[in-house]
């Protein structure tokens, strides 16, 4: 929300606005905030609408190409429930954005295998996965799920490889374009590229509940992919199909280290191979089966009240779900700071949610770039600059940096004073 705001201020993301979300999410967010502003249901409903799309085209795949023996729905469902695992799979993250565009590419993908000839639609195929990178940078690993399945499972020659690299490079490089016709390639580097291959520090209070989540689509999906070997009904192009989804989970699987944090919203990038595994599960039963009914039900009825135990605490004592540590809380902020435009020197936790932010330091990380580095003259010109185009009214300094920022700026010194309140200042 902090993003789209400031980007619906007229002010450029990473350039005025120092976050490292990728730029289409950014761009995303700017629109809601646009048509919606600060609205958190606007944001749900957006999710639902995105996650909708999601459940009918890969479902719509799977039953218009024959991926198996018979022609079912239980793929879509099976995503459906999958997608209800934990509320905040619901969210409007990046990732979930990217999935979209991932799913799209894996359509264009299982055209090609069914086909067994190599057409435009590799530059297709790129392209998607190009556009889903700039949702979500990690999701760039899959133009190698895309460069595997092409050479082990088509007769794909240098020139397909190169046409699908093309595709997927074409909206990157339009996008470094733009970044450097409005002189800010600089921050896209540092605030992008470069925090994605930072050392990662997780918080690992809310790691049971993620196990929670991801231990039953992960189950029921390594449970398909064992029955396939005991099966001898697939015809060679739903084979292949198998493998180069057993190659999207792997490719998946190192995204994880390329995320910022652990929560079950990062990792909705496995649900479609453990949907399209656990369909697998479920049609290995014997027709007119009352196991596999009593099983599915026992499933979705287990995933109702995981999503209610997340939404509400639906068993008292059990925290598990509820993921506390990734909620934002208002902060205990004096009452007169309300609907005021600050910043926050150091995490914030909760301080914008009754309050705008100011300058471009969003990301903590990010901004003691600046803000931490005042011996650099550099540093001091660029906070002295950032100030300038967008002064807070409250500065909530949690790192002990306004002291020597104000010796060093004395200008500064002249428009913020201490205020009643300890480590906040006041502009004057």
């Amino acid at each position: 929300m902090l993003v789209g705001e400031q980007m619906g201020h007229g002010f450029m993301l990473y350039k005025d606005v120092w976050d490292n979300v990728s730029p289409f999410s950014g761009l995303t967010y700017w629109l809601v905030d646009s048509l919606f502003g600060r609205s958190q249901l606007a944001y749900q409903l957006v999710a639902g609408l995105v996650c909708i799309v999601q459940i009918l085209y890969f479902n719509f795949v799977i039953h218009s190409r024959d991926v198996f023996p018979e022609r079912t729905y239980v793929p879509g469902a099976l995503y459906a429930l999958f997608l209800n695992i934990s509320f905040d799979l619901g969210t409007l993250s990046p990732m979930l954005l990217a999935n979209t565009f991932l799913l799209f590419a894996f359509g264009s993908m299982v055209k090609i295998l069914i086909r067994r000839e190599v057409s435009a639609q590799v530059f297709e195929m790129g392209l998607y996965i190009g556009i889903a990178t700039l949702f979500y940078l990690p999701a760039s690993l899959f133009m190698a799920w895309a460069l595997l399945a092409l050479l082990f499972y088509t007769g794909a020659t240098i020139r397909h490889h190169l046409l699908g690299l093309f595709g997927s490079l074409f909206p990157l490089l339009m996008v470094v374009l733009f970044f450097y016709l409005n002189d800010g390639v600089e921050s896209l580097n540092r605030n992008l590229l470069t925090s994605v291959f930072q050392v990662k520090q997780y918080n690992l209070n809310d790691f049971s509940s993620l196990l929670v989540s991801l231990f039953l689509p992960l189950s029921f999906g390594v449970m398909g992919f064992m029955r396939i070997f005991t099966s001898i009904r697939f015809v060679n192009y739903q084979t292949r199909i198998q493998q180069v989804m057993a190659l999207w989970f792997i490719v998946a699987v190192f995204t994880i280290p390329l995320m910022q944090y652990l929560a079950p919203m990062q990792f909705v990038v496995f649900i479609p191979p453990a949907s399209f595994f656990a369909t697998h599960y479920f049609q290995s039963f014997k027709k007119k089966s009352w196991a596999d009914e009593v099983l599915f039900m026992f499933m979705g009825g287990i995933i109702i009240i995981m999503q209610l135990q997340g939404l509400r605490g639906l068993i008292p004592g059990v925290s598990a779900g509820r993921l506390e540590n990734l909620r934002a809380k208002p902060a205990s902020l004096p009452a007169e700071i309300h609907n005021k435009r600050i910043l926050v020197l150091g995490q914030h936790t909760g301080e914008y949610l009754n309050n705008y932010t100011a300058t471009p330091y969003l990301n903590w990380e990010l901004a003691s770039y600046d803000l931490e580095n005042l011996d650099n003259f550099d540093s001091v010109i660029h906070v002295y600059d950032n100030f300038r185009k967008d002064p807070p009214d409250y500065v909530i300094d949690k790192s002990d940096v306004m002291p020597k920022l104000l010796e060093r700026v004395p200008a500064l010194k002249r428009q913020y004073t201490p205020s009643a309140w300890k480590g906040i200042y006041r502009r004057n």
